[in-house]
Parts: C-alpha cells; structure tokens; sequence
C-alpha cells in the first residue's frame, strides 16, 4: 500500500486549510509587532535614542519572524495552486506595494545610521512607518475583499480571467477591514514596546496602543454588523464531493444573503470573533494598566480569534468568485494531489517543531528591556 493513502484526501485537505492558517496566523503574531512597531515609530520616538530604542527592540528578530510570511506563501503556492495563480495574478499590484514595502524595512534598518543627520535618519524612520503600516493596511484590504469575492473566472480550459483593478480592491469594506488590520497590529506592536522598552517610548506606546485597541473592537464590530447586513456569502449548492479532482468547475456554487448563515450550521465557530473581543478588551486594560507579558498574551489572543474568525467563516471557501461563483475555489476543489499534500505534511511534521523551538530560544535568548545605557554604550544593539 502506498503510503499517502493512510491518511483520507478528505482529511488531508482540511488538515492543509488548518495549516495555512497556523502559518498565517503566526506571521500575524510575530512579524505583527514588527510591523506595529514600525508603524508607530515616528509617534513613539522624539528623539533619536527614543527610535533607536523602539527600532532595537525589533531588530535582532524581524528577519526570523518573517520565515512565517514565506512558509506561508510557500504553503499557498504548493498546497493550493490555484489560489496562488489567481491571488499573485490578480492582486498583482497589491502584491508588489506590499513587498516594495517590506524591502524598506530591511534597508532602513541597515542604513538610517550609517550618517549623523538629522534629515537622513527621520527619511529613514518615515521608511520604516511605511515599510509597517503599508503591509499591514493591505493585508486588511486584501481580507476585506476576500470575503467579499474576487473579480475572476475560469474558462472551460481552467485558464484564469481577472476583470479587476487595483483601485477596485479599495472598496468602503475593504478598507474597513484594513483598518482593523492596521489597528490590530498597531496595538499588538505597542503591547510588545511595552514588554521591551521603558520610560517616554513605553509611555507613548501605551497611550497610542490603548486607543488602537478602541479602534480595533468597534472597528471589528463594525465590519461584523456589515457582514451580516450587507455582504453576500458564497454556498456549495448540490452534493458535496470532499475528495474528488481538484477542478472548481465541476461544482456548484450560489450566493447568499450572509456569510452568517454558517453559524447557524456550526455554532461553535462563535468562539472566533468572541475571542478577538474579549482579547482586544484585555489588552485595552492591559496597555492602560502597564501589565507588559500578559498585554502581549492578549494582543496575540485577538490576533488568533479575529483571523480565525474569518476562515471558519467562509469554510469551505478559500477565494470566492464575485463574477462568476462557479469558479470559486474551495477546500475541495483547488488543491494539489493526495500525494503531494502527503508529502508536505511529513516535512512540515519534522521542520515546523524545529522552527518553533528555535524561535522559542531566539527569544529566550533575547529577553529583557532595551534600555538608553544600551544604545548610549552601543552594547547589544545593532541599528
């Protein structure tokens, strides 16, 4: 018997949706406060030492805590294919100002102090306020239209059409979605200048996270009463076949009034938005009472439950079709082969432990405040 058939493709697939959305998730809760703190550079710092201490208490682990973003889009691209075709096609534009964005924040971190002038240090940390808050916003945005559809099709010969624009990406509940993204992630960078930092930058970074925690929960709330209200959601009409060819033509999908329609079918996905909530909440109190580990543990809890929410949500659906919802792809249709996906999961089964216990020492390594003696004296610090 050959080996991958121990294991169900039925089962594989689901265990490979759940996959991409640990790895997503974890880019989330660790590049996150990168790009949060990123993003509040130029308020949190008045001073050059003030950024340099906000930029150090980042730099020694961005770079490792990015592996997330690529073992996710390399999660996409051999797991899902065509997902992969259709998002790094069609959202082409979108894409690239991410990645234009993410390429400034290695090269300001290596060159803001390579002069001592004033002007070509802050161009460098309006940089890396960019290189932060640009990702951040689109990802949102990017989420905001997934759950909304995207504008392609197939044709018979399961050739890909996008009939979008880049300015069509940016509609009234994409951008709300980018706002709980930028908020979210603001507040989670805040929450983690709070454990490493102290004096004016952790003050500064409490009173700014506090309030992007407020935007964050009704933000959040906001976009949950419009989903239920206003946007349609996608269902597989018909029979359900769980383990066939992966070919998005061969079923049948119908829009709905909601995407809320789901919980009456799985109540137990409630958990999701209740745990964003509940831990933004937390971490709202958290910021504004100096509580710094258990701040950071609440920020990543909002973290899990609002992007969770979404996936449970649209469960079965990866990337809905708006034009035409039989070319939608879901868990069922656009996956690669029963062997592939086994093959993945065995190396993913000896390579993510790795990964996590190394990240774990990294930080264990790492631990403790970034202070002004340290940047004064140079001593530890690299930017």
């Amino acid at each position: 018997m050959i080996l991958h058939q121990f294991l169900d493709f039925e089962l594989l697939r689901v265990v490979w949706w759940l996959l991409l959305g640990v790895l997503l998730t974890g880019f989330a809760l660790t590049d996150g406060f990168d790009l949060g703190v990123g993003t509040l550079l130029p308020f949190v710092g008045r001073t050059d030492v003030e950024r340099r201490i906000a930029i150090n208490t980042i730099g020694p682990v961005w770079e490792g805590n990015q592996v997330w973003f690529i073992l996710g889009g390399g999660a996409i691209f051999a797991a899902w294919p065509p997902l992969y075709a259709v998002s790094f096609s069609g959202f082409y534009l979108a894409m690239f100002a991410v990645l234009a964005a993410l390429i400034l924040r290695p090269v300001g971190f290596k060159y803001r102090s390579k002069r001592d002038s004033a002007l070509w240090r802050s161009a460098w940390d309006w940089a890396l306020f960019v290189g932060g808050a640009v990702p951040a916003l689109i990802f949102g945005v990017a989420m905001g239209n997934v759950l909304q559809g995207a504008p392609f099709r197939f044709n018979e010969d399961l050739m890909i059409f996008y009939d979008g624009t880049f300015f069509g990406l940016l509609n009234p509940f994409a951008l709300l979605a980018g706002l709980v993204s930028i908020a979210m992630l603001t507040m989670h960078g805040a929450a983690w200048l709070q454990l490493k930092s102290e004096g004016p930058v952790q003050a500064r970074a409490r009173k700014i996270g506090s309030g992007a925690a407020l935007v964050t929960i009704f933000a959040y709330l906001l976009a949950g009463v419009w989903m239920a209200t206003g946007i349609s959601g996608y269902a597989i009409s018909g029979t359900v076949v769980t383990d066939g060819p992966s070919n998005p033509l061969l079923g049948e999908v119908m829009r709905t009034p909601s995407w809320f329609a789901a919980y009456s079918e799985r109540p137990w996905i409630a958990v999701a938005p209740v745990l964003g909530v509940t831990g933004a909440v937390l971490a709202f109190f958290g910021l504004r009472a100096g509580r710094e580990v258990s701040t950071l543990l609440y920020s990543k809890l909002a973290i899990t439950g609002i992007i969770s929410s979404v996936g449970l949500t649209m469960f079965p659906f990866i990337l809905p079709s708006s034009v035409d919802p039989k070319s939608s792809l879901t868990v069922w249709n656009s996956s690669s082969s029963h062997q592939t996906l086994f093959v993945m999961l065995v190396m993913a089964v000896i390579f993510v432990p790795l990964i996590l216990a190394y990240t774990t020492w990294v930080y264990k390594v790492l631990w403790g405040k970034v202070t002004e003696a340290d940047i004064n004296a140079d001593s530890g610090t690299v930017y």
